[in-house]
């Protein structure tokens, strides 16, 4: 049972969606301790699998809940001797991939196609649904499944109906919780489930899978691309898809201007960002200029000059930005942009003024 991410007809990715990704990397580590709970029969009732965005953890959630639902039927045994891989050409991987799998239940941010967009939060009647959902007899006398994709996305009339279930946890039903910010979880929530940290892939292991996902790309772009992820396959892949190279070439050019911001110059940019059909630009000129001022802050705080450099020149504007204000003030300013960024986004408000005010409220502190 599929919910959420239903994307409209024409959308396409480069790598496959977590729940048909046969191949998970990186996490060896984790995906063996899940192994061994599961074979000791020691596996908790729930589990928060946290890190970064778009390292694995999804991918991770989705090929555990297989394993579990595979684990009685003898054609669908896990392939690996140590790890959580089944078969791909199963029928319980066909069935999980397609989203039509009777004992599994996916909660997530539902896609509006009215609005062409991903609603901004995971509302209550979708955490109701694990509620009814677990009443359910599982269809395959296994196990019953339920994956909470973005689970800090959740608002609190939701977090209190999954918590309700965390309370009083069904026999042979799982649930999975993956996170990229799990402080804003409830700490209750937090609380009753088995956590497992995910760390960020390394850029050797980003830049092989680019080169996979990616093959056209050449070898100076995917490096860079690398660089930039933070460790995180998914954002490599969403940098090259939006053109993250030249986005941050103009966020960058434009922080060069300061302390004299060029206006012209920065509203043709603003433009560009604000447009319809950029909302992919936006969000990725917004992640990188956020980007930005974390190394900015961190030089502050280091009173030392960042040398590593992904473009030509980087380094000299980060510094010359980083001795103009104290990092407490450099941070504040971060998260401060970070919130207008995000309530812009998903209040469909005006995108230029949250550009054009991000770029200002920096000039500003520079002065």
């Amino acid at each position: 049972m599929a919910r959420g991410k239903e994307q409209p007809p024409d959308a396409t990715t480069a790598a496959p969606a977590p729940r048909a990704n046969p191949d998970l990397v990186g996490h060896e580590s984790t995906e063996g301790e899940l192994r061994r709970l599961v074979e000791a029969g020691r596996l908790p009732h729930a589990i928060l699998l946290s890190g970064p965005r778009d390292i694995g953890k999804a991918t991770l959630a989705f090929r555990f809940a297989r394993f579990l639902l595979a684990k009685r039927d003898d054609a669908t045994k896990a392939a690996a001797e140590s790890g959580l891989s089944i078969d791909p050409e199963s029928g319980v991987f066909h069935r999980v991939a397609a989203g039509g799998h009777a004992d599994l239940l996916t909660v997530e941010r539902v896609y509006d196609p009215r609005r062409r967009r991903l609603r901004g939060e995971i509302v209550v009647e979708d955490a109701r649904e694990i509620t009814a959902f677990f009443r359910l007899t599982a269809a395959e006398q296994g196990w019953r499944v339920v994956v909470v994709d973005g689970a800090e996305e959740m608002n609190r009339s939701a977090a209190n109906a999954l918590l309700k279930v965390l309370e009083e946890p069904p026999r042979q039903a799982f649930l999975l919780l993956a996170s990229h910010s799990p402080g804003r979880l409830l700490p209750t929530i937090r609380s009753r489930c088995r956590r497992f940290a995910l760390v960020p892939l390394a850029c050797a292991l980003v830049t092989r899978l680019l080169r996979c996902y990616r093959p056209e790309l050449a070898q100076p772009e995917v490096e860079a691309l690398a660089a930039l992820s933070d460790g995180s396959i998914g954002r490599a892949l969403e940098l090259a898809e939006a053109g993250g190279l030249a986005l941050y070439r103009s966020v960058l050019d434009t922080l060069s201007q300061i302390p004299r911001l060029d206006v012209i110059r920065l509203h043709a940019f603003a433009d560009r960002l604000a447009r319809t059909d950029a909302e992919d630009a936006y969000h990725v000129g917004g992640e990188l200029l956020l980007q930005l001022l974390s190394r900015i802050t961190k030089c502050s705080a280091r009173h030392q000059r960042d040398e590593e450099e992904i473009i030509d020149g980087e380094a000299e504007v980060i510094w010359r930005l980083a001795v103009r204000a104290d990092a407490a003030s450099w941070a504040t300013l971060r998260e401060a942009i970070e919130g207008t960024l995000s309530s812009t986004n998903q209040l469909n408000l005006d995108r230029k003024q949250a550009i054009l005010g991000a770029f200002l409220a920096i000039e500003e502190r520079a002065r």
